[in-house]
């Protein structure tokens, strides 16, 4: 074989495992039994030990070598590029703090899901201090190869060349118009507040409806199923994608939106390229692409009015059998409901307009933490400062919605928030593309038709996988770099009724 045909089966092999890991930690969020948390992550360490190992092979940087004066095709070189990422990734990295921080990143969320429900932020504080720890240790081992900050080389993992000097601004001109908006929003929806429709609202009603829109959006149910966790999440691999959500039984907008919002992520995974799914180049081109496309589902497509015309009969159908003519189940009400803005505590809860408020305070502290600006013990007030400053709420003493409420720190995430936003940013534009390019596509919307949208998605983004890099993506998709103009329009068009 030739060096570039060895890579290829090497990786080929690489991904296998990783399929097996993917499945493996959904299967521990979704389905484990507690009593097999301490086993299931000593398992989850030693699969990443025995991936790294493979993946830091000596023999890979002979044959990257030999293979970059290789005559290879566009795709194969492409593949070359993101082999090369990955093994200078891995390299800079030893093989026993991969393995002390899957442990310590394992035993830290587990036990973040009981500590969390008892607001203990004093059982929480040592476990986090041991992730933080890590999480330093690897940004320093990074940046120490790649040249970056600390923490921009913990942000290149999941949204590679993107760094703080492109993020400041971009957030900077948010912080700007946000607060604002917000006010005014909230003041324009005093005049004519929605009606919360009458519950309860059971469970398997809910299943059913959540399954239902996931056919609509085009989920393929021969490859992937949805499950119930306890933060929702896409997990497993493109050939069998899982989804979760969390039900309320008091309401059914959460669960809903949380369903369609996770379909975006698996439309995704389910459109990359076929061919080249074990390869590198064939997965997801980061975070913020694959937050894109599920934001573009959930809150540019389902939750506009065109939308909500054709969810309405089936949310009455679902829940409001004895009353579908009451004042709370009309269309009208109902886009209210699922439009409505507020100030709230949980970010996975929080409106459009006030989510990305909630993105930029998680990363401020995260990049103090990293960069020992802030240590574990001083996050409870860090936060609680940025979210009066933020929000105008005050979440002291209160840890379980406050610092507590996200899985991604005790899991080890640091780098990954900025990325909802960017991916906010780019739903909005990529949205608005789609309508310019499909003209007949919000009626269409309006009949539950998403085979055109979902069609140019499939162009434009998912079948392109990693061959592109994300500012060619966008150029290629859009005609532009990413501009926050587009989210900003299309949030002021929404809430404020401006064209």
């Amino acid at each position: 074989m030739t060096p570039y045909e060895k890579l290829h089966q090497h990786f080929a092999r690489l991904n296998d495992l990783y399929h097996v890991g993917a499945v493996a930690q959904w299967d521990e969020a979704a389905m484990m039994p507690a009593g097999g948390g301490d086993a299931r992550g000593q398992a989850l360490a030693t699969l990443d030990g025995v991936t790294h190992q493979m993946l830091t092979d000596p023999r890979i940087g002979e044959w990257l070598a030999a293979a970059d004066s290789a005559t290879l095709e566009p795709w194969q070189a492409a593949n070359l590029r993101e082999m090369q990422r990955n093994y200078r990734d891995a390299t800079c990295l030893p093989e026993s703090l991969v393995e002390r921080r899957t442990l310590a990143n394992s035993r830290c969320e587990q036990a973040w899901r009981v500590h969390r429900a008892e607001n203990n932020w004093q059982a929480m504080a040592p476990l986090l201090e041991d992730v933080v720890a890590l999480a330093r240790e690897e940004a320093a081992a990074r940046a120490a190869v790649n040249g970056m900050s600390l923490y921009d080389s913990l942000l290149d993992s999941y949204e590679p060349g993107m760094t703080c000097a492109q993020l400041d601004p971009l957030f900077a001109e948010l912080k700007a118009f946000l607060p604002g908006l917000l006010d005014a929003t909230i003041e324009r929806q005093q005049q004519q507040p929605a009606q919360l429709p009458e519950g309860p609202f059971t469970i398997e009603e809910q299943r059913a409806l959540g399954l239902a829109m996931m056919r609509t959006l085009g989920f393929d149910f021969e490859h992937g199923r949805l499950d119930v966790s306890h933060h929702p999440f896409c997990g497993g691999v493109p050939s069998d994608v899982r989804i979760t959500t969390r039900y309320n039984t008091e309401g059914f907008t959460q669960a809903l939106m949380g369903v369609i919002h996770e379909t975006g992520h698996a439309l995704y995974e389910q459109g990359l390229p076929a061919e080249w799914q074990s390869q590198p180049v064939g997965q997801a081109l980061s975070t913020a692409v694959h937050e894109s496309q599920s934001l573009l589902m959930e809150m540019q497509a389902c939750r506009s009015q065109e939308f909500l015309h054709y969810l309405t009969p089936h949310l009455q159908g679902s829940f409001a059998a004895a009353q579908p003519r009451a004042a709370a189940w009309q269309e009208d009400n109902l886009y209210r409901l699922f439009t409505h803005v507020k100030r709230g505590y949980i970010r996975v809860d929080a409106d459009e307009v006030s989510y990305p408020l909630h993105v930029i305070l998680r990363y401020e502290i995260e990049r103090q933490l990293i960069e020992g600006e802030l240590e574990v013990a001083g996050i409870p007030e860090a936060w609680d400062a940025r979210m009066q400053s933020y929000l105008g709420l005050s979440t002291a003493g209160n840890y379980r919605d406050g610092c507590l409420q996200d899985v991604h720190w005790p899991a080890g995430l640091f780098g990954y928030f900025p990325t909802y936003t960017l991916g906010a940013m780019s739903a909005a534009q990529l949205f608005a593309a789609a309508r310019q390019a499909l003209p007949d596509m919000l009626a269409q919307l309006a009949e539950g038709n998403f085979c055109a949208l979902l069609g140019w998605l499939r162009e434009h983004v998912h079948s392109q996988g990693k061959f592109l890099d994300y500012n060619a993506l966008m150029q290629r998709a859009t005609g532009e770099t990413l501009q926050s103009s587009y989210f900003r329009a299309h949030l002021e068009a929404r809430y404020l009724g401006k064209s």
